[in-house]
């Protein structure tokens, strides 16, 4: 292999990589619409039951074939077996489901494990005809990429074409039927129907992937491509459009890696470029990625001490002023301030540096004496303010004694935003504040020198 094979296979120079190529990429885009509906309806083993369903129809159209024709294998037969028997699997876990009490998990798990056991014991019986050893049948388990022709890339793009205008038109309606389904059946939504007609998509799309991957695999491309979509977004429509961008990638660079190396079977390398692309995203994701999540808590855990740190400082500063006198500002000293929380040094010293980087303190000196600028104080205050607002709804709507109140505000105030706290701060005025104090008093005061 050299870089002029590379690039023939880039290019599509070749006939019979340019349909392989364009074949699975089709399937992938399709695959990835499809799953991510699955995903969020919490039926990703519906795919693997169906892919699963389809073996005895395969099996009972091979015998119908050889019964008709003699001997000659029929794809359009074979398709068409696979597509009942997944439909008849489709009808009998919807009927489980709507006329039992089994949840969706142990219907599919059902019907995978009956269907597909159909299946083997056709094949065993097919095995033992004349015909049987020429039968072929293990391409439909395993996936026989490379036999692709012409006709199948043109089934593959009308499927696909259908399940994107029908992923258009019912976008609404199938949102509903993934967040809320309940609430689609109060507001008069056919909602069996809809859900017939999702898994009506799904068949399809896993019986025209089965010339492609297999059934085996058909399924990592149904789930794989929709489970990397997550971690990037919360929005199905942009969920959507990733995923069938991920699974169209991992359809072309998989073909194309499998055309260079021909030993390596192409379905097995779709679904490891699927899985690839999975892994990154689970670390690297924007949304919902390992790295992301850890940024994210790193700049938490900072923001959280720095309030605290600040808020420490008025209390001692609001400690030694008289009443009805304002918080004046100096020097703290660094051993007063360790003492108000179960910090260590190397923490107060990291949560000093980190405010001092922001201008809210001034360099401590080599007294280790902390001091405020009035930018830290007007910070300071803001905090503080907040957290007894959070003390007092507590204390008046939670029942939440005055011993642990501070703990609990500590929770509530790093995690809900700043429109609650302006919606508290306007009925704690009426009920508590009907002065014009900056700060609220502490629920539980602190005596100088603390």
């Amino acid at each position: 292999m050299d870089g002029s094979d590379i690039l023939t296979v880039l290019l599509l120079r070749d006939y019979n990589t340019r349909l392989v190529v364009l074949s699975t990429l089709l399937l992938g885009c399709s695959c990835g619409m499809i799953g991510s509906f699955l995903l969020l309806r919490k039926r990703s083993l519906m795919g693997d039951t169906l892919s699963h369903a389809t073996l005895p129809g395969v099996g009972i159209a091979f015998i119908i074939g050889v019964l008709i024709d003699g001997y000659e294998k029929s794809l359009p037969l074979l398709l068409a077996g696979a597509s009942i028997t997944a439909l008849l699997g489709c009808f009998c876990v919807l009927y489980i489901r709507h006329n039992s009490r089994i949840k969706d998990d142990a219907a599919m798990g059902i019907v995978l494990s009956v269907f597909f056991g159909a299946g083997v014991a056709l094949l065993g019986i097919i095995q033992t005809m004349p015909e049987g050893s020429a039968a072929g049948l293990e391409s439909f388990i395993y996936g026989k990429t490379a036999s692709m022709v012409l006709q199948d890339f043109r089934l593959l793009a009308l499927v696909t074409s259908f399940v994107f205008i029908t992923t258009i038109v019912l976008f609404k309606e199938f949102r509903m039927l993934c967040f809320d389904q309940g609430y689609a059946a109060s507001q008069g939504w056919p909602v069996k129907r809809l859900d017939l007609a999702l898994l009506l998509l799904v068949t399809l799309v896993t019986v025209t992937g089965l010339q492609a991957v297999g059934l085996i695999l058909v399924i990592a491309l149904l789930i794989t491509p929709a489970a990397a979509a997550r971690f990037w977004t919360d929005r199905l429509d942009q969920m959507l459009l990733l995923s069938g961008l991920i699974g169209g990638l991992s359809g072309w660079l998989g073909a194309s890696v499998s055309a260079l190396a021909p030993r390596l079977p192409a379905g097995a390398l779709i679904v490891l470029v699927a899985a690839i692309f999975f892994i990154l995203s689970v670390l690297f994701g924007s949304k919902k990625g390992l790295a992301v999540r850890a940024i994210r808590q790193n700049k938490l855990k900072r923001s959280v001490g720095r309030q605290h740190l600040l808020r420490a400082l008025y209390e001692i500063l609001e400690a030694d002023t008289r009443s009805g006198e304002s918080v004046m500002i100096r020097a703290v000293p660094f051993r007063q301030l360790r003492g108000r929380r179960t910090w260590s040094d190397a923490n107060v010293r990291s949560y000093l540096k980190h405010a001092y980087q922001l201008g809210l303190i001034e360099a401590i000196t080599k007294k280790d004496l902390i001091l405020l600028t009035q930018a830290g104080l007007a910070a300071a205050v803001q905090v503080t303010r907040n957290h007894r607002l959070w003390e007092l709804y507590l204390i008046e709507y939670a029942d939440v004694a005055t011993s642990r109140v501070d703990r609990d505000a500590d929770t509530l105030e790093h995690v809900l935003g700043g429109k609650i706290v302006a919606e508290l701060e306007l009925k704690l005025h009426r009920l508590h504040m009907a002065g014009t104090a900056l700060v609220p008093p502490s629920p539980h005061p602190i005596q100088p020198g603390d």
